[in-house]
């Protein structure tokens, strides 16, 4: 991607909508525009209007008018990308949106690469790396949560946490480095009480970012929650209960879902993607046992699962022995299971051992009549992050995950080093690699690959 280049995109998504915006970038962008578009008054010239403006006429192609516009002009450095920019909002017709961008390209401007404006923007100052990823964030967020934590993102609150560690090592770093230049006369400018106390913790605070990543992840892509149970409980049923349309078949024969059904729905403001599996019981064929092993995968994958049961006709050994089961399949204590005892609408006394349901947490509910439904997903909502996030550094991406950890292991060999008094030379190498990682996050350390990666994964036009 050359900064240098006159870039143009269609900036909306695709297909017909009542208007669409046509984004133009770069130091020719207003030449570029000015062939193409004819303001309604004749002596506005676009190239001398003030910033952040907006202008009504016409784009026409010779003489024929294609469309008429209102033309947004955005001067450097005071735009999106740091650079002239220009907004064109024209009709929706996908033909409109074809003509316009083939007109800037045969004056002079190139089709933008995904994610080219932002990566000018990132290069222009406009905002670190971190930020320019929490855009793409922001773009797909499609629940409060995950909003709030781009949000956050995007003002700057992990940049200044990264920002803020960096600087205290740099302090410390500085001072080792002299003592380097110094070797010979056997000085000592770094406090090494005070730098075990910050190594100790920054230690904590990267720590805590690691931790987060748990629960970013799940509220950036939702919670994933399993339905199981045996063959014609109400799987699907109940699926089709919380989701509120007919998203899988029901009937009343065994094993009619052989594959996993999966929908997402918003509760509370988080996403919770549910997950329909194969009904549990010794495979009556191929298709069906491929379904039942799908189905211990997504318990082994599930942060929650909802075990389904026919309370008319499971005794109580039966759920108990599935439930120890299913903790065994997922080793992870802070998974929940919760026991939905259903076709309630078809009891007619108390069932058995009620007291020990009731401590398996367990929800009596009839999916056919959508009794109950609004305690399951109380239930639900109850079982994750409950606290205020916008004002908590949440991280979502696996490549600050990764660059965390890294810096972490440096740290640690630096606590290591000054513990075995090893060279001032050797820690503060420690020292530079941990600065690296965490410069990598916010983009002061980088690399074309880096960035190509970064960029690639965003839509053309943003």
């Amino acid at each position: 991607m050359n900064i240098e280049d006159d870039i143009c995109a269609i900036s909306t998504p695709a297909g017909i909508g009542a208007i669409a915006l046509v984004r133009v970038s770069g130091k020719n962008s207003m030449s570029i525009v000015k062939k193409v578009f004819r303001p309604a008054e004749n002596t506005i010239d676009i190239g001398k209007q003030k910033s952040h403006t907006v202008h009504y006429g016409f784009i026409s192609k010779s003489d024929e008018i294609i469309d008429d516009v209102l033309v947004s002009v955005y001067k450097n450095p005071n735009s999106y990308t740091g650079q002239d920019l220009v907004e064109i909002s024209c009709h929706g017709s996908v033909f409109v949106q074809q003509e316009i961008l083939k007109l800037l390209i045969d004056n002079g401007a190139r089709l933008a690469k995904p994610g080219e404006y932002t990566m000018r923007a990132f290069l222009n100052g406009k905002f670190d790396l971190s930020q320019a990823e929490a855009v793409a964030d922001l773009i797909n967020s499609y629940s409060q949560s995950a909003h709030k934590v781009a949000i956050r993102q995007i003002r700057g609150g992990f940049s200044n946490d990264i920002k803020k560690l960096r600087d205290q090592l740099l302090e410390f770093s500085s001072l080792l480095e002299l003592e380097l230049d110094f070797s010979e006369e056997d000085v000592e400018f770094a406090n090494r009480t005070k730098f075990k106390n910050l190594l100790s913790n920054i230690k904590e605070e990267i720590q805590k970012l690691i931790d987060s990543f748990s629960v970013g992840n799940v509220i950036k892509n939702g919670i994933p929650v399993a339905i199981v149970g045996k063959p014609n409980v109400g799987k699907s049923t109940l699926l089709n209960a919380l989701l509120n349309e007919e998203k899988a078949i029901v009937s009343e024969i065994p094993g009619t879902t052989r594959d996993i059904i999966e929908d997402t729905i918003v509760i509370n403001g988080y996403s919770f993607r549910f997950i329909d599996t194969a009904g549990l019981r010794d495979a009556r064929g191929k298709i069906e046992s491929i379904g039942i092993e799908k189905t211990y995968q997504k318990i082994e994958q599930a942060s929650i699962i909802l075990y389904v049961v026919d309370i008319n006709e499971t005794p109580l050994e039966e759920i108990s022995r599935n439930v120890a089961d299913f903790k065994e399949h997922i080793k992870d204590k802070t998974k929940k299971i919760i026991v939905i005892a259903n076709k309630t609408d078809l009891l007619v006394e108390a069932p058995k051992g009620f007291k020990n349901l009731v401590e398996m947490e367990t929800i009596f509910a009839s999916a056919k009549r959508k009794e109950n439904i609004k305690l399951i997903t109380e239930s639900l909502v109850n079982s994750v992050l409950k606290e205020d996030i916008s004002n908590t550094t949440i991280i979502t991406n696996a490549r600050h995950y990764e660059a965390l950890s890294k810096a972490l292991v440096a740290i640690n060999n630096v606590e290591t080093g000054l513990k075995n008094k090893i060279s001032g030379e050797l820690i503060a190498s420690d020292i530079r690699n941990a600065l690296h990682y965490l410069g990598e996050i916010t983009g002061e350390v980088t690399t074309d690959e880096i960035l190509n990666n970064i960029f690639r994964k965003f839509c053309v036009g943003k």
